[in-house]
């Protein structure tokens, strides 16, 4: 998927993407291929994760948000769920300092009762010294599923109406997105996901209802700066309608 000369034209322009969401997979294959544990294709991942930080502030997006641990990723063999869960809490250590003198805000969403204490010490320790900085928005999602992101705002919102504190009938789109994890942000406008796989497994399902979508075949730890410009430059050629005709976005467009 090479960068097409049209594209490269609307993307100098200004067409990007305020907000990117991304799956980061195949760090497992990308090790298996190297006959190397799978922890080092996690490991090389987070080397991606700083190297796309840093290609998001460079190109003025303020928006990150990265898929690092599902739900169902607790299905995985407990020796790679440990070993996953010891390289967040050591990436979080040593990379918190970096984020804030780079004035990058980190939040984590999900489900965070089910880490450890000390795990979640950590991560309300990094979200408290990042809280005032404005450059760079980066959510990271750990134990986040979409369906259960709806499901705990709907259970709030049913908690309010139970109370009669909230008529169910003034329930709107907009009140229940304020109840989801990802409330303080902007809804995507560039989805990608590396590794092959063309599906969102449960990221961000409300949230990616009108993202541009965007897969490609290199694995996480290999998604280099060429990767980036192509899922920016594929971005830049979109017409986004939101349901509008074509006709119509180019008259707004005058």
């Amino acid at each position: 998927m090479g960068v097409q000369p049209a594209a490269v034209m609307e993307l100098a322009t200004g067409n990007k993407p305020r907000h990117i969401a991304i799956i980061m997979d195949g760090n497992g294959r990308w090790a298996r291929q190297r006959g190397l544990p799978r922890v080092e294709g996690h490991r090389r991942g987070v080397e991606t994760v700083k190297n796309m930080v840093s290609a998001c502030y460079q190109r003025g997006i303020p928006y990150l948000t990265l898929f690092a641990f599902s739900s169902e990723n607790w299905n995985r063999p407990s020796a790679e769920v440990k070993l996953l869960i010891e390289l967040m809490y050591s990436t979080l250590e040593s990379e918190v300092r970096y984020l804030h003198e780079n004035r990058v805000r980190l939040r984590m969403i999900g489900d965070l009762s089910r880490f450890s204490k000390k795990l979640q010490r950590k991560i309300a320790e990094a979200q408290e010294l990042t809280r005032a900085n404005r450059d760079l928005n980066l959510t990271i999602a750990v134990n986040y599923g979409g369906q259960w992101d709806i499901t705990q705002a709907c259970r709030m919102l049913a908690r309010r109406a139970a109370a009669a504190e909230l008529d169910p009938e003034a329930i709107t789109q907009t009140l229940l997105e304020s109840q989801l994890c990802t409330s303080a942000l902007p809804p995507p406008d560039l989805f990608i996901r590396t590794g092959g796989e063309q599906r969102i497994s449960n990221f961000l399902l409300w949230q990616l209802a009108y993202t541009e979508l965007y897969f490609c075949d290199t694995y996480w730890p290999d998604f280099d700066e060429a990767c980036i410009n192509d899922a920016l430059a594929h971005y830049a050629g979109r017409q986004r309608r939101f349901g509008k005709t074509g006709e119509q976005v180019d008259e707004e467009k005058f």
